[in-house]
């Protein structure tokens, strides 16, 4: 066991999943988010718990937009960290992209944060001396601030071969963009119904008149 990203205990293991999916930790990351998903609003940062994806940690990390089509990395895990050589918390994520590519992975990356929308990438890494063949599949799930701003974004970058000489950086396979529906944009009904008024309490006024009183007799 070791102390992974979040501070969380995790196993050194790779396991794969019984049925023999390839990738299980992008199946494992994609539930856990959609299952925060309330009302269709997207979750917050605050609320991803690293106990609901335990067994991804080391594939995941957070990202935030600081530019157009430019999101750096504010926390990752450790097989970012084995492929690049380095931490990368506080890098560019395009710094794990082929510079030819890194055109068209900054839109795909824009649109996650712009729609929102769900990105969803096969990967190949660059071959040569001391780099065997690598694959990777990745996935990006944005996510709101504090301020319910859509600048963040959870992800998974799972890979299947040797790592060999770092740092490894991949070109894009294929993709796969997949537009939310979210409750940011308001329904028709509510964009013409009035703003609800304040509720002033009654005032506490003096009385005008002196009060009534039961007389027997």
């Amino acid at each position: 066991m070791f102390k992974g990203w979040w501070g969380a205990e995790q196993d050194n293991g790779r396991s794969m999943t019984a049925d023999g999916t390839r990738f299980p930790t992008l199946a494992q990351v994609r539930g856990y988010w959609e299952g925060l998903r309330q009302d269709g609003k997207l979750p917050l940062r605050s609320e991803i718990d690293p106990r609901g994806i335990a067994g991804a940690l080391e594939h995941c990390f957070v990202i935030e937009r600081v530019a157009p089509g430019v999101a750096r990395f504010r926390i990752a895990g450790m097989d970012l960290t084995d492929m690049m050589g380095m931490d990368v918390r506080g890098m560019p994520m395009l710094s794990v992209i082929d510079p030819p590519a890194r055109a068209d992975f900054g839109r795909a990356l824009e649109a996650v944060f712009k729609g929102p929308a769900i990105l969803e990438m096969s990967l190949e890494a660059e071959r040569g001396i001391g780099r065997p063949a690598l694959e990777g599949r990745l996935l990006l799930l944005p996510l709101r601030n504090r301020a319910g701003a859509t600048m963040l974004a959870l992800g998974c970058l799972a890979t299947e071969g040797v790592i060999g000489r770092a740092p490894r950086r991949f070109a894009i396979a294929r993709q796969m963009l997949t537009p939310l529906a979210t409750a940011a944009a308001p329904a028709m009904a509510d964009s013409l119904a009035e703003d609800a008024a304040p509720f002033v309490g009654p005032a506490r006024l003096a009385p005008t008149h002196p009060y009534l009183r039961l007389v027997k007799g």
